[in-house]
């Protein structure tokens, strides 16, 4: 057992700080001072941490759990960091002052000089560090063109001790526990499908492969060693998607088995993009993302059997704690940012919450807590960080201005106990989760869109209200067409027989009125009566419609005056119309 105090770094506008972290009382660490920095790397036991500092003046190795600086690194223009296993060596990639400079270092962190260089042209962080080490450290590989090249970390003055040749390899991955096995990746040229090749080191001078997987669709890969060295899954990755149903390119996930005894494209029961996959700890089973969403994730076997299915939501990320005890499924990015935390051993969900905006999150090295963080420049507001516990509930919260990282300090596996889930220790603690998760589900109802309406520029709208407020003609009846006038007339029919769809009363002389109307409408008049009679019912309708407008506003004295004064005009109106039907 180890140093048990969990930190979290922060690495802000104003400068680097450690904090102490749940369960203990959310704090700065006393002893570290808070200092500026461009990147920062912990070592993977979170002993010790290095900072590049800025103007280019190296690279400053801190002890943790004193705070104190053993040594700097005398490195400038560092793009990259990394610690090798054991903290034997810091390896750094820096820019290149000249052609054929030697920026690819490891530094013995023992005596701060330089053990080994080598010349590199390009920097990716997808295929860093550049050299790999097995867990123990006792051989380290590097991919150049048509070749990897093996080490000896012991002594690295004996230059290249073993060498694969593999034309066309592209990426590498050395397997950490144990170094058993090499995968390589030789993509697509002239027609012929992309493979995966992956080479037993105790054979390697053979040249063959113990397992081999062709494919197509493929620009980059991903390889994932399980612990134990007996398989390995790769993500291939295309930037085009040639059927023209993801914007994101093409994914594809295949499984061999280190044997040779097994290789396949894994077996997902929902077509679409692979979103992430994780093994395990233990390196028995893992779970993947995958699908169109709303994604599915699925938990397989090491021999890609499914073991159970999780369903079926918004979700592109998966974690495991660091026991594999629990297991996370979230979607960040441009999803909700919906966490669900699931036990292993029962597979039961123990809780569900929400980290709107979140861009990193993991799991502390207790496997108690998850941190959830929104950076810049990924997201230029509401940057903070969120600490969960494992069943969803929010322990602590803190917002930055402008936050640039916020990652936890690991530590050995063996440093903190793997403990099951805390029983709930009241009815109340019960309640309490169950009035949140209603909160949550209540939160999670779909958003439902107003209707469209049609656009209107600013200023036509404008110069209607002026010129309804000064003349009155905004119940101008607008031009029908000949399916509505039909329409109309029907409702006034229903209107004559005392059915008006509104459910109110028409006075009996109205309606008379308008059934005339409406019958001598329909026997299309000729000539110069006619039109009269049309005339005269069409201001007839414009004041059946201005008093129900006046009965909606209170009375006919709050409309405007020229409204007023056409109401005043249906008596002569009607006589009118009268008189007109009698020359018929």
């Amino acid at each position: 057992m180890g140093d048990t105090v969990q930190r979290i770094l922060v690495r802000a506008k104003d400068g680097i700080a450690l904090l102490k972290a749940p369960p203990e009382e959310v704090k700065p660490v006393d002893t570290f001072t808070r200092t500026q920095g461009l990147q920062t790397q912990f070592s993977a036991d979170g002993k010790l941490l290095a900072i590049v500092k800025p103007s280019g003046s190296g690279v400053s190795i801190i002890d943790v759990a004193s705070s104190k600086e053993l040594r700097t690194i005398p490195a400038s223009n560092v793009m990259g960091i990394a610690f090798s296993p054991k903290n034997t060596f810091l390896q750094t990639f820096q820019k290149a002052g000249a052609p054929g400079e030697k920026n690819l270092v490891l530094w013995s962190l023992a005596t701060g000089e330089a053990a080994f260089q080598q010349s590199q042209k390009t920097f990716s962080k997808l295929s860093w560090p550049s050299i790999q080490f097995s867990d123990d450290e006792t051989v380290a590989g590097r991919c150049v063109t048509n070749e990897v090249h093996l080490y000896d970390p012991q002594d690295f003055s004996r230059g290249i001790v073993d060498k694969l040749r593999v034309p066309g390899v592209a990426a590498m991955q050395l397997g950490f526990d144990p170094p058993s096995h090499i995968a390589c990746y030789v993509p697509e040229l002239k027609g012929a499908p992309a493979s995966v090749r992956i080479y037993e080191r105790a054979n390697m001078a053979s040249g063959q492969p113990v397992a081999r997987r062709s494919f197509f669709k493929s620009s980059t890969v991903k390889f994932f060693f399980n612990r134990g060295t007996t398989a390995v899954l790769v993500l291939a990755a295309s930037d085009v998607d040639k059927t023209n149903q993801s914007y994101y390119g093409d994914t594809a996930l295949h499984y061999l088995a280190c044997d040779g005894s097994n290789e396949c494209t894994v077996p997902l029961s929902k077509e679409g993009p692979i979103h992430d996959v994780q093994w395990s700890p233990s390196g028995k089973d893992f779970v993947v993302v995958h699908g169109f969403m709303p994604s599915k994730a699925t938990l397989l076997d090491s021999r890609c059997k499914t073991l159970h299915d999780f369903g079926s939501g918004p979700r592109n990320m998966v974690k495991w704690s660091p026991h594999g005890r629990f297991i996370c499924l979230a979607g960040f990015g441009n999803l909700p940012g919906d966490v669900e935390i699931w036990e292993r051993s029962q597979l039961k969900l123990l809780g569900k919450t929400r980290a709107p905006m979140t861009v990193t999150c993991e799991w502390g090295p207790s496997g108690r807590y998850l941190l959830c963080a929104t950076t810049s420049p990924r997201l230029q507001v509401d940057n903070g960080i969120k600490i969960l516990k494992y069943d969803g509930r929010l322990v602590y919260q803190q917002p930055y201005d402008q936050l640039y990282q916020a990652e936890w300090a690991p530590a050995a596996r063996d440093v903190f106990p793997d403990l099951p889930p805390s029983p709930k220790a009241s009815k109340s603690d019960e309640a309490s989760t169950s009035g949140q998760a209603a909160a949550a589900a209540q939160e999670k109802k779909p958003y439902i869109a107003p209707k469209p309406v049609a656009y209107v520029h600013p200023h036509a709208a404008t110069s209607a209200s002026i010129k309804s407020a000064l003349f009155g003609d905004d119940d101008k009846p607008k031009a029908l067409s000949r399916s509505a006038q039909r329409n109309k007339k029907k409702r006034e029919k229903k209107e004559a027989d005392g059915q008006d769809a509104d459910g109110e009363g028409v006075a009996v002389d109205s309606l008379a009125a308008q059934v005339q109307a409406t019958q001598i409408e329909e026997a299309e008049i000729p000539g110069e009566t006619g039109k009269k009679i049309r005339a005269v019912q069409k201001k007839l309708r414009q004041i059946d419609e201005l008093k129900k407008k006046a009965a909606d506003a209170g009375g006919a004295g709050a409309l405007p005056p020229a409204q007023r004064e056409k109401l005043g005009q249906e008596a002569a109106l009607r006589q009118e119309l009268e008189d007109l039907q009698k020359t018929l």
